[in-house]
């Protein structure tokens, strides 16, 4: 049955080779029919297709000789594949490329669906705290998809309300930065040498005077534009102070990480079976709980508009898991992205079925945090 195309972005990454333009003047109707069998039967199966079933599967009658010639074509332009000399074809990771990119029909989520997917986690997010209802939406996509449900949290920007700063050494302090959503911030900053108390006290009382409001970055572009014209009004041990408690967002050089929420592994190992493939999945796992991987993850999802999807090599820091990601940013009221809820699985993905339950959660999501 042919699914509802619902209006949705879908922002491919770019990878090398032949583009789905080119591709598609290289394809005759009898090879498009061919080729988006083999992909929706590995799609459905995870199984090669041959000539013979691909007879019997085909509207149009041809001969198994006449398949294997046109299959030899599409195995020359790199879109499917031998996994073994006498077997079927399969997609190649650039013939999965092409097929989302001009073939898949995005299917729409019912009213029904969205009305669960809000619930769950309104109900996590009313009942207990933030983090618990970014779990419950990691969990939800993980139920829904049988992949792993993954949401990167961190990169809030929120309104400071105030700031303060507390001597812990001679050379360190400890600055407290509350925000006005109820959050707080610690941080440890670097003291230059002699800096005396009433300093300490006079730079948290012109920043409170001054960031009321203000995202982390906007306080900081603030304070940097009053220091050029009025620099007497903090002098330059006080500036120390503003460059290493402003200089960037919250998350990125304090205790408290970008936090990677991951519920359904279990998924993943079901669908994978051979030893390689789980350590591959599990380096993948690895790279993605350093901070470096999660800021590149969240990263890639802000690139572009509406959802990505990341099918195996194509992106370096999937490259040796062969999984594919599909991955939406959620926003703030002010339209700036502070995270992303995504899946990951083998590349056989229902890619139709799990691009609307990831861009509606991350619209949730974002709906929700505001």
């Amino acid at each position: 049955m042919t699914p509802y195309i619902c209006a949705m972005t879908i922002t491919p990454p770019s990878f090398s080779g032949q583009r789905p333009g080119q591709l598609s003047e290289n394809l005759g109707d009898r090879s498009r029919a061919i080729f988006r069998e083999i992909v929706e039967t590995y799609l459905a199966t995870g199984e090669p297709l041959g000539s013979r079933n691909l007879a019997r599967q085909l509207t149009v009658p041809l001969s198994p000789a006449s398949i294997r010639n046109v299959m030899s074509d599409l195995e020359h332009l790199g879109l499917i594949y031998a996994p073994h000399v006498s077997a079927g074809r399969l997609p190649t990771e650039q013939g999965l490329r092409y097929f989302v990119d001009g073939f898949l029909e995005i299917g729409d989520l019912t009213q029904s669906e969205r009305s669960s997917i809000e619930a769950q986690v309104r109900a996590a997010g009313q009942d207990t705290t933030v983090d618990a209802m970014l779990t419950e939406a990691s969990q939800m996509l993980s139920g829904l998809t049988h992949g792993a449900g993954l949401v990167i949290a961190g990169k809030a920007d929120v309104g400071l309300k105030h700031i303060e700063f507390v001597r812990l050494e001679a050379t360190k302090a400890l600055v407290v930065m509350v925000g006005e959503n109820g959050s707080v911030e610690n941080r440890i900053v670097e003291l230059p040498p002699g800096l005396s108390a009433s300093t300490l006290i006079e730079a948290s009382n012109y920043l409170n005077a001054h960031i009321a409001g203000k995202t982390l970055s906007e306080a900081r572009n603030a304070i940097e534009a009053r220091l050029n014209s009025a620099r007497d009004e903090l002098d330059t041990l006080s500036k120390s102070l503003v460059d290493q408690g402003l200089a960037t967002w919250a998350g990125a050089t304090s205790n408290t990480m970008p936090q990677l929420i991951v519920r359904g592994r279990g998924n993943l190992l079901e669908s994978i079976a051979a030893q390689e493939d789980l350590a591959r999945l599990r380096h993948l796992f690895d790279e993605l709980e350093t901070k470096d991987g999660l800021m590149q993850l969240l990263d890639l999802a802000e690139e572009g508009e509406g959802v990505k999807i990341f099918i195996g090599s194509e992106n370096q820091l999937f490259s040796l898991s062969g999984s594919s990601v599909v991955v939406a940013p959620y926003r703030d009221s002010d339209q700036r992205i502070i995270g992303a809820v995504g899946v990951i699985g083998p590349t056989r993905l229902n890619y139709a079925r799990i691009v609307p339950m990831v861009d509606y959660t991350a619209q949730v999501v974002g709906r929700l945090l505001t």
